[in-house]
């Protein structure tokens, strides 16, 4: 199970989150399990209350753990999980040339929140990836409200200038084919 950190980008402003990490689990049958531990100041957060699953755009604009996968030739897919249960998908033909992606299996995002940490999991359904035999390039991100209703934005790399998780700079994180 490897794990990786999210780093705030350097515009963000102080926030009550300390640190991201995201559990990664990749599985034979080609799915692919996300599992983000923000840790901190929970009480310092907006954090939606849950919600039956369903499908909600703009889920960014508060709180909502991303990952967007690389499906080759410029193309790519983004997954937005809200703590609440709400989620979207897309796909882009290009850099931000896309829209709704139709397709997508709900990823059953569950949440626990303790005092001081929040873990949202997702699982990404092999139909919505490349084959398990391909390598993945991922971006994986984080848009974090805090109660003031500032918001910090975390990656696994930030491009220059402001927040764009969409830009291929942020998709710095390769899985291996499964064996």
């Amino acid at each position: 199970m490897p794990s990786v950190f999210l780093a705030p980008h350097p515009e963000s402003p102080s926030h009550p989150v300390e640190r991201i990490e995201v559990v990664i689990v990749r599985s034979l049958a080609g799915g692919l399990s996300l599992t983000y531990r923000v840790a901190g100041n929970i009480n310092g957060l907006l954090i939606p209350a849950p919600q039956t699953a369903a499908r909600a755009d703009g889920l960014w604009r508060h709180a909502c753990l991303e990952a967007f996968v690389d499906v080759g030739n410029g193309a790519y897919r983004e997954f937005n999980f809200s703590p609440s249960g709400l989620w979207q998908a897309y796909e882009f033909s290009a850099y931000r040339a896309g829209g709704l992606m139709t397709s997508a299996a709900d990823p059953r995002i569950t949440s626990q929140l303790g005092p001081r940490t929040l873990s949202v999991s997702a699982k990404l359904h092999a139909d919505d990836l490349p084959p398990a035999s391909a390598a993945l390039r991922l971006g994986l991100s984080a848009v974090i409200e805090a109660a003031d209703g500032t918001i910090s934005y975390w990656a696994l790399r930030h491009a220059p200038g402001k927040p764009d998780f969409h830009h291929p700079d942020t998709f710095a994180l390769e899985l291996f084919p499964c064996p």
